[in-house]
């Protein structure tokens, strides 16, 4: 099962149309509301093209003005809610991004795929830096995770808990293919060696 393709695919569209779904806001508030939230820890949010997002989502019938607010010397501002429609694709989309999974693209799946290119010691040394960033962000995540419990009930912090998991479940996957390069168990690790060394294609290769 696919993902159905949708009229806005920006997943800030969909950040937005939940916020609206709490209330009608305007786009200053909206971007207020996804900063105190803190969903840009989960959603890549450029709250300089939000306004865009919003009249697209007017454009196609999901959002309505509701409002427009005037106070004093300040500027207008415009107040939008969620339309009937706006409330079902929502539903919609946020559902199928829940049940169905998706192939994406991290860009260390582009790295381990192209890391051929360098010499085995060298893919070591660059991965023994990486398990330790990652053992750096893994504390620092269950230790913000741990005093966010205090606050939040563990309902809001699902998306937190998930990136503490996959930054943990990372950890523990290079620890043991760095492991299998050291020991020269990985399957053509030492044609890739001798690639490097000099410099011909080795036949198992071709």
């Amino acid at each position: 099962m696919a993902l159905r393709r949708r009229k806005l695919g920006n997943p800030l569209a969909l950040a937005v149309l939940t916020t609206l779904w709490q209330k009608p806001m305007h786009p200053y508030e909206i971007a207020q509301t996804l900063r105190q939230q803190g969903k840009d820890a989960s959603t890549k949010i450029n709250y300089g093209s939000l306004y865009t997002v919003v009249q697209n989502l007017e454009k196609h019938g999901f959002v309505e003005v509701t409002e427009v607010q005037k106070q004093g010397n300040r500027p207008e501002r415009t107040v939008y809610g969620l339309t009937e429609a706006g409330r079902e694709e929502m539903t919609e989309w946020l559902s199928d991004l829940m049940a169905v999974p998706a192939k994406e693209y991290p860009i260390f799946e582009t790295a381990l795929s192209l890391m051929g290119a360098l010499p085995p010691d060298e893919v070591v040394r660059l991965l023994e830096e990486r398990v330790k960033a990652l053992e750096v962000q893994a504390a620092s995540g269950r230790g913000a995770l741990e005093k966010l419990y205090e606050t939040l009930p563990r309902l809001f912090l699902v998306e937190t808990e998930y990136q503490l998991h996959m930054v943990e479940a990372q950890t523990e996957w290079v620890r043991g293919f760095l492991e299998e390069i050291r020991k020269g168990t990985l399957p053509g690790v030492e044609p890739w060696r001798r690639y490097h060394e000099t410099g011909e294609m080795p036949q198992e290769f071709t």
